[in-house]
């Protein structure tokens, strides 16, 4: 079989009923590379160009959670291959050196090891990425990098066919853009303006302030933005400390 018809089987075989909505076709897609691969876990993300990351879908919980891992850490194979539109092929020792800060999140939560991204061809949500991830990394040079390449290729014309074929309220675009991680991720953009409003700071000084904050308290950038947009986490706590004056009351002298 051809990489286009093994690729078709798998969709196919993962027409799952739980993951029949159009806003659930990137994990759908996801599991697919996953399974045709020889990896552990995959996932899908986009970059909107305005250095705004949206995660897609994942194969599975862990993959989910190692984009967001790279999220909190501000940068990682996935940011890289977006921006460099470059394959990108990072085991631990890569990954320690070149994103130290993903790194220690990525070997401590998950049981991954490895990593290769890959970007793909611009979808309406910007410029995508598929995320490979390796629990051995010394599996990554027998992957068959053509083949992977195809694959991306494949997933982003599953997306694209998806949006032709479908209509959407203006502004909204396709239904896999709702998907439930990027809803999730929704949040962060509305917690980051808000934070900016109450300390009258930009909105990647915001987004330094929740990276900082999360590192330090072991969290996940996603969980604390969530709780400043809806009310639970006054910004007030996310203040730099030299920006409180005498006594650490938050005014200046």
């Amino acid at each position: 079989m051809t990489i286009a018809e093994r690729f078709s089987a798998a969709l196919h075989e993962a027409a799952d009923p739980d993951l029949g909505a159009p806003a659930l076709l990137p994990e759908r897609l996801a599991r697919v590379c996953a399974r045709i691969l020889p990896v552990d876990g995959a996932g899908l993300s986009a970059d909107d160009g305005r250095d705004r990351r949206l995660p897609l879908g994942a194969s599975d919980p862990v993959a989910s959670l190692a984009e967001r891992l790279q999220f909190t850490a501000g940068s990682g194979p996935c940011g890289t291959a977006q921006h460099e539109e470059q394959p990108v092929f990072a085991p631990a020792d890569d990954l320690e050196r070149r994103w130290p800060a993903f790194a220690a999140l990525l070997l401590e939560q998950t049981p991954y090891r490895g990593v290769v991204a890959l970007p793909f061809v611009r979808t309406l949500a910007g410029a995508g990425a598929l995320d490979l991830y390796f629990t051995d990394d010394s599996a990554i040079p027998s992957l068959d990098v053509f083949e992977a390449m195809a694959v991306a290729d494949l997933v982003a014309t599953e997306l694209a066919e998806a949006a032709v074929w479908s209509t959407w309220p203006a502004g909204q675009g396709p239904a896999w853009l709702q998907a439930p991680q990027a809803r999730q991720r929704s949040a962060v953009w509305e917690g980051l303006g808000r934070l900016s409003l109450a300390l009258d700071v930009d909105v990647p000084a915001a987004l330094d302030l929740l990276r900082a904050a999360a590192w330090s308290a072991g969290r996940l950038v996603d969980d604390l933005a969530a709780e400043v947009a809806d009310g639970r986490l006054d910004p007030a706590r996310l203040r730099p400390a030299d920006d409180l004056g005498p006594g650490g009351n938050g005014h200046g002298a």
